[in-house]
């Protein structure tokens, strides 16, 4: 036996009575600056072994990213250094052996350690799917983190541009510092890979080890694998004692959504269809003319339909203000420009009332609560100002930037109607001589403000167009925006116009008829939109029709409830409208209009709420406790979230 404690039997040992004198040896002996050092007995197995690489992937796309002569120092921690790896301008991707994985986490661990994650956190998680019957029974295990993708949906989505893919080694590298915690790039990742950090009000994921790929190591992960499941290399390389490099696996999400850099191998039998242990209703079917497993819906919660109103409250309630606000705003404005526009009089009468500036001033301040909840719902609220980072591509970017050029045209027009008011110019008599120039001003601002209002909510229905949400990514979302735009922007009007026609006596039949036609043609939209979207979920073979599920039996009445005051709502304005013509403005009539009004603000208020709770995304699998949705909130309702080590996400966002 050595005499040496540190050394018993040729095993290096930590001994902490020489701790430093050990740091110092690991930092001596290795062969490079970087951050990380590569001790002296590291195993074979952790090493990087790839010689040579094919030249393009099966996406078509190149491996070598770079010349390797124009490849670039990572920075690691600051270390303007570039590794010896003679592949480090390839892309790399991990290998996945499903028939190899048993379950045991070590890959979660050692990311976990590496990277320092609280409990609540996981770059890369283990769930599985199951099937068959005893004594044939099967489960099947899959890892997951990030997979570093071809056409990565994150970098394209994120507004602040928090993510860039890097020549070196083909990682996707998201900067926790830069990010301001908005989420979208959880939504539009298929894999689950970016994880939202509540409690830091940020977003972290997977790096691909980019530090142990300088010294020549594979990453934490894949070295602590104990059952050799995980494997990682230049993309399309077959690792050692391989026989498959697939781009499928059971429970995967489609592979062309962002092309992403991962290789499966899963040669036992399966059985013809999977289900997942988590509480998502979804469970896979082998297509045989496909020759993949497809998504189907898992009825695991039977047919009753349920109210469940607490469950339309969501850490989306801002979002819900912030969408109808907007679109309220953006309708009411446009409702007064259309009707300038085709010389309905009756608008015209109110345009010049003293009701319009504050008409106008109450669309500005339905637009400022809008994004001020926009901002809440962030991360780092403080840091706003980010989210116009990446107008190249991200439609979050582009929404803000429509909003934000629409208030400020609203704003201007605002303060151009000002002198033409009646009652200033009582106060301030001089106004009346700058009238003509502001009447002009006002016009153009006008002008300015309906095409970026209308562009905005285009953004806005595109924020949601994610082939990761299939729920989402339908027109329907388009006819539910737009047709808000026209109902709740027309009662604004009506709020304001109905009472200066009551006080003075006026006939409000023309002014009804036109914004009473205006509620009924985006109620019409919205119904047709939304009968349409039933159709399509019905018979979808993705996530889309497990939300569909979940709308008909969870929330089973009052999905039905909605969509019957939708359709009551919309035989009554078209009542009340064509009422108009036969009986004068009276108490009678201006209660059905409130009463109407009032259920036009509910339906919109629940349909909102319902489209951002039902959305089942294209997520990997998980475990009975971890990544289960249902899980995290019984933990919550009893209170098991509040001990840390549970590994639940703090509900804050």
């Amino acid at each position: 036996m050595s005499s040496d404690p540190s050394n018993i039997d040729g095993v290096n040992v930590f001994d902490p009575r020489n701790a430093q004198q050990q740091l110092q040896k690991i930092v001596d002996s290795k062969p490079t600056q970087s951050i990380f050092p590569v001790r002296d007995d590291e195993p074979e197995y952790a090493k990087l072994a790839d010689t040579d690489s094919q030249d393009v992937n099966r996406h078509g796309n190149a491996i070598p990213l770079i010349a390797l002569e124009e490849t670039q120092s990572l920075n690691i921690n600051g270390v303007d250094e570039i590794g010896p790896n003679p592949n480090r301008n390839k892309q790399h991707a991990f290998h996945f052996t499903a028939d190899n994985c048993i379950g045991c986490h070590a890959c979660e661990s050692a990311c976990s350690e590496k990277n320092d994650l609280p409990a609540h956190l996981s770059f890369r998680s283990v769930g599985y799917v199951e099937g068959g019957t005893y004594p044939n029974y099967t489960r099947m295990n899959i890892s997951m983190a990030c997979n570093h993708c071809d056409d990565p949906v994150c970098l394209k989505g994120c507004p602040t541009q928090a993510y860039s893919k890097h020549e070196e080694y083909g990682a996707v590298i998201q900067d926790p510092d830069i990010c301001f915690g908005c989420g979208y790039c959880t939504w539009v990742c298929p894999y689950n890979a970016p994880q939202l950090d509540t409690t830091a009000g940020q977003v972290e994921k997977c790096n691909m080890c980019v530090d142990r790929l300088e010294v020549g190591l594979k990453p934490a992960c894949v070295s602590a694998c104990l059952g050799n499941a995980l494997d990682f290399g230049v993309v399309e390389n077959t690792p050692e004692n391989r026989e498959q490099i697939d781009a499928q696996i059971p429970g995967f999400p489609d592979p062309e959504i962002s092309k992403p850099n991962i290789r499966f191998q899963q040669t036992k039998s399966m059985p013809r269809e999977v289900t997942r242990t988590d509480s998502m209703p979804i469970k896979y079917k082998k297509d045989e003319q496909q020759d993949k497993f497809v998504p189907v819906v898992d009825q695991k919660a039977g047919k009753a339909k349920s109210w469940s109103i607490g469950k339309l409250s969501s850490r989306e309630n801002p979002l819900v203000i912030f969408t109808l606000s907007t679109q309220a705003a953006v309708g009411a404005l446009f409702a007064l420009w259309f009707g300038q526009l085709l010389g309905i009089s009756a608008l015209e009468s109110v345009t010049q009332s003293v009701f319009y500036a504050p008409l106008v001033l109450v669309c500005l301040g339905l637009v400022g609560l809008g994004l001020l909840m926009s901002t809440i719902h962030l991360g780092k609220p403080i840091r706003f100002y980010r989210g116009f980072n990446n107008l190249r591509y991200s439609p979050v970017s582009r929404e803000g930037l429509g909003i934000v050029i629409f208030m400020a045209c609203a704003g201007l027009h605002f303060l151009s109607v000002l002198p033409a008011n009646t009652l200033l110019q009582s106060w301030l008599p001089t106004l009346a001589e700058i009238t003509t120039t502001s009447n002009l001003f006002a016009s153009v601002f006008l002008w300015l403000a309906i095409p970026a209002g209308i562009v905005a909510l285009y953004y806005m229905y595109r924020c949601y167009c994610i082939k990761a949400r299939p729920f989402w990514n339908h027109w329907h979302a388009a006819a539910t925006f737009y047709g808000n735009m026209l109902c709740l922007g027309s009662l604004v009007c009506i709020v304001f116009a109905v009472p200066y026609f009551a006080y003075h006596g006026l006939p409000a039949t023309a002014l009804l008829t036109f914004l009473g036609t205006l509620i009924a043609s985006g109620l019409l939209i919205e119904g047709i939109g939304l009968y349409c979207h039933a159709r399509d979920m019905n018979v979808a073979n993705n996530e889309g029709a497990a939300s569909h599920y979940i709308q008909c039996t969870t929330f089973g009445k009052t999905y039905t409830l909605r969509n019957l005051l939708l359709a009551t709502n919309l035989a009554a304005v078209s009542g009340l409208v064509i009422a108009s013509h036969f009986a004068a403005l009276s108490a009678l009539w201006l209660g059905a209009w409130a009463l109407l009004g009032l259920s036009i603000i509910a339906v919109a208020i629940v349909g909102r709420a319902l489209f951002y709770v039902l959305v089942v995304p294209t997520t990997m699998p998980g475990a009975f406790f971890w990544k289960n949705k249902a899980f995290e909130q019984h933990a919550r309702d009893i209170g098991l979230a509040n001990f840390p080590q549970v590994g639940v996400v703090p509900d804050l966002h």
